[in-house]
């Protein structure tokens, strides 16, 4: 597994995604309230720009007119023809056993600064490289 660093956390706020161009694949970065997820450009349907589409909510119902709305954000729609998408797993919401698009794992990192130790000799400064 290849890591590629795309962005900083700032470059991509809450309900924002980028669009990033990794090893000849077009793969969108999604940040749902601080979670990250990412998924293949491609919609598996007819090959739309699936990242381009709106994200929503789940819609699902127990009985008739009882609608409960939840999972804001999480939801991609494709913008060509509509299909929905969980942003988690790749999982189309209409038939996840079948269809689905490529899903990426994403990390976020703590950046590290290289430290170095410092020492103090006769009132000079002295940087020590190991």
């Amino acid at each position: 597994m290849t890591r590629h660093v795309v962005a900083h956390v700032a470059d991509i706020p809450p309900g924002e995604r980028l669009i990033v161009e990794i090893a000849g694949r077009s793969i969108g970065v999604f940040n749902v309230n601080g979670r990250f997820f990412a998924v293949k450009n491609s919609c598996p349907h007819q090959g739309g720009q699936l990242c381009l589409g709106r994200t929503v909510g789940l819609a699902t119902a127990e009985r008739p007119g009882e609608i409960t709305y939840t999972r804001e954000g999480e939801i991609l729609r494709c913008p060509w023809h509509g299909w929905e998408f969980d942003l988690a797993t790749g999982r189309s919401v209409f038939d996840p056993n079948r269809t689905r698009v490529k899903s990426y794992p994403v990390e976020v990192e703590e950046l590290q600064a290289e430290t170095y130790p410092v020492e103090i000799e006769r009132e000079r400064v002295v940087v020590v490289l190991t």
